[in-house]
């Protein structure tokens, strides 16, 4: 039985207001009869701009408030970047449907430069990723990677008052607010592999509301599902966050499903990567399969380490 009205959870910056109205637009689409409204909150990650999230409590910031309106009843679904969604999520949750990925590659933003081989010697970089950061470093490790946090609009008025010679972004986020003109450069995945489930959507609802599940279910992209599922498999196994620099990325020919995943320090200096390939329907286990040769090559006790300096404050 389709409801007569659902209420989306959303954050209030652009780019998350975008996201809601979107799966808005094509819920409106499917049941013209149902009333699909917003609820715009304010998240803790939206409101703490001075410090990175891996210092601060991580990805889950950005989905709690949601998931309080979810419990008391103020929405019946969130809307999430998928990236940004923790993978191991509170019991009462699912994710329940995972729509289809739009560009996954990061991008290159500069006023004066076209490329990073372009950037002179000291030139400061600015991004939010660990998992950037340390990519960027290991390839040129002349440049000054500095943080740069808030939402993108805030981000772009940092790089045109002058503090960062250039920025790296999501290519996603650009293109869905319109601002593809402010992409000088596509990073290729090779050379920055992708965060897990970067430039997909996914929608959260509380376990028991069943009665979603078919609702919602013709938004879901099949290839994408079973991409952003090993990817976030990788992530899982490895106890992937943002204090871990850490990348997964899955593709799909024909039957086939080819993952590739990297952990590294984010000094760049360290880097052990994997690829695995099979069957779409294997998905899942060829993302454990990878986390496992990444622990194999050394990768458990590189996360042991971090996660020792994160507790002690080291920086």
């Amino acid at each position: 039985m389709i409801p007569r009205h659902l209420t989306i959870a959303t954050r209030a910056s652009r780019l998350a207001l975008w996201q809601a109205e979107h799966v808005q637009a094509r819920l409106r689409l499917l049941y013209p009869e149902m009333q699909v409204d917003l609820l715009k909150l304010s998240t803790r990650g939206d409101e703490i701009l001075d410090r990175s999230l891996s210092k601060v409590g991580g990805k889950g910031l950005f989905v709690k408030e949601l998931e309080n309106a979810l419990l008391d009843g103020r929405a019946d679904l969130a809307v999430h970047s998928l990236k940004d969604t923790p993978v191991d999520m509170p019991a009462l949750f699912e994710l329940s449907t995972i729509l289809a990925r739009a560009d996954c590659r990061d991008a290159f933003v500069s006023n004066h430069f076209a490329t990073l081989a372009d950037l002179p010697e000291g030139a400061v970089v600015g991004t939010s990723s660990l998992r950037r950061e340390a990519q960027l470093r290991a390839r040129f490790p002349q440049l000054k990677i500095e943080p740069l946090r808030g939402n993108l609009d805030t981000r772009l008025a940092k790089l045109d008052a002058g503090g960062y010679s250039a920025i790296i972004l999501a290519a996603a986020g650009l293109e869905r607010l319109g601002l593809a003109q402010r992409i000088r450069h596509c990073l290729a995945v090779e050379d920055s592999l992708p965060a897990a489930g970067q430039g997909a959507l996914g929608l959260e609802i509380l376990k028991r509301r069943s009665d979603l599940f078919e609702i919602l279910a013709p938004l879901s992209c099949h290839e994408t599902t079973a991409c952003a599922s090993a990817e976030r498999a990788v992530s899982r196994a490895l106890g992937g966050s943002c204090q871990v620099p850490l990348a997964a990325y899955a593709s799909i020919l024909g039957q086939q499903l080819t993952i590739r995943a990297l952990v590294a320090t984010p000094d760049g200096k360290t880097i052990y990567r994997a690829q695995a390939a099979g069957l779409v329907p294997e998905a899942l286990s060829l993302g454990w399969q990878v986390a496992q040769d990444l622990r194999e090559q050394g990768a458990s006790v590189l996360l042991a380490n971090l996660a020792a300096k994160n507790e002690s404050g080291l920086p």
